[in-house]
């Protein structure tokens, strides 16, 4: 275990970092953490809108969600660009480029043109359904916009204004991405927007599968324990939450049942109790059965946060990152607790979330219910607890007896 941790430390989690911190890679996730503002909106609403079940005269505020959440994708493919050249140190060129990734995935969207000049988009397109499509559109147009930037009409004596300079060598890119999808959408007919989400499709569907969320959870709880953070498969698993829980939301309007269980709404409802790899449990445990003084007091400072959700305290500070005493027990709830929750909801005993509810900051059990609105999703939280604290429970008594140990033989 010694050298496993030793290899992980010295080669994998300088990738791993070096992976996040890759221009590319760290503007889908800033464009992603850019919209998130919005999703809480979104949640927000939703929240209010649950009293209009008691409070029928409530005004409709469902446009609120539309215009927020709804319009997901839209500012994706604004931000990704944006992000790629501010990253690549081209900031004279963001706005422009940012601006195409707009204008080249409303076309892309198949749009319906009428004689009397009137434009009608799909409206499910310009949502989570879009997402993948706006992430590659908006990496190819942050592509496309780099690649030209090394390349100018101008020399470095010119006497013209830098914007004016812009202007002009910014048109050729431009013009070619434009050009490329006027001829798919109106001169070959070709929904290339339908076609973007079939590649992307089988990712979504083992994203949705047992094994992929399983293996999505897993790898959260695997990273983070080597101090990795949780947000770096983000630019994988996030579009496959919000398309699932969209998804979700439309089969219930037209009377269907949800059938996506990997969403954040189940991640952050009863498998991420207290945080990423559920350290709820291990926190109480430090706080009313600490030997230790210092786990203890540890469980003391952290326990309010974990209570909202918030572990960084806990990780890095027990420490559970590179503690193989208990980086395993994370790893295990890592795989154990999604498996439960699984059978769970795809049993039809606790209600799969269908509406957008991304309030993870507020207390445990709170958010739980929030979600889907059924008292039976506490009971399960409540059992995945119960097995949590069973998986932590032995690997936290030998390090606790390990700090008692070396506090007793520093006070020698």
């Amino acid at each position: 275990m010694g050298r496993f941790i030793s290899w992980m430390n010295e080669k994998f989690t300088p990738i791993m970092n070096k992976i996040t911190r890759n221009p590319w890679i760290a503007s889908i996730q800033d464009s992603i953490m850019g919209v998130l503002p919005l999703i809480l909106v979104s949640s927000i609403i939703t929240l209010i809108s649950i009293l209009k079940e008691y409070f029928p005269e409530m005004p409709d505020l469902s446009p609120i969600s539309s215009f927020s959440f709804g319009l997901m994708s839209l500012f994706i493919v604004f931000l990704t660009p944006y992000y790629i050249m501010e990253k690549k140190k081209k900031n004279d060129r963001k706005l422009i480029s940012a601006l195409t990734g707009v204008s080249l995935f409303l076309m892309l969207l198949n749009p319906l043109i009428s004689d009397a000049g009137t434009i009608s988009f799909s409206f499910e397109r310009l949502g989570a359904n879009g997402m993948f499509v706006a992430l590659f559109v908006g990496v190819i147009v942050g592509a496309v916009m780099y690649i030209f930037s090394k390349i100018s009409f101008f020399d470095n004596s010119s006497s013209l204004p830098d914007f004016i300079i812009v202007w002009f060598d910014t048109i050729i890119p431009i013009s070619i991405l434009l050009l490329v999808g006027w001829i798919f959408t109106f001169e070959l007919k070709f929904d290339l927007y339908t076609g973007i989400l079939q590649i992307f499709k089988p990712l979504s569907l083992l994203g949705q599968s047992f094994e992929g969320f399983i293996l999505g959870t897993f790898i959260a709880a695997f990273l983070y324990s080597f101090g990795i953070s949780p947000w770096t498969p983000y630019p994988i698993l996030f579009p496959i939450w919000m398309a699932g829980i969209e998804a979700n939301a439309q089969n219930i309007a037209a009377g269907l049942q949800p059938h996506n269980i990997h969403t954040f709404e189940t991640l952050m409802s009863w498998i991420w109790i207290g945080g990423t790899g559920t350290t709820l449990p291990l926190v109480l445990l430090m706080v009313f059965m600490a030997k230790s003084k210092r786990l203890k007091a540890i469980g003391k400072v952290t326990l309010i946060p974990s209570i909202f959700n918030i572990n960084e305290p806990v990780v890095f500070g027990a420490p559970i990152a590179f503690n193989p005493i208990l980086m395993i027990p994370m790893w295990l709830n890592g795989l154990i607790m999604p498996i439960i929750t699984y059978i769970f909801l795809n049993m039809g005993v606790v209600n799969i979330p269908s509406k957008v509810m991304q309030l993870w900051y507020l207390p445990v059990g709170i958010s739980t219910y929030l979600t889907n609105s059924d008292f039976r999703g506490l009971i399960l939280l409540i059992i995945n607890i119960i097995v949590s604290f069973i998986i932590w429970y032995p690997f936290f008594k030998v390090y606790d007896i390990q700090e008692t140990n070396k506090e007793l033989s520093t006070n020698e």
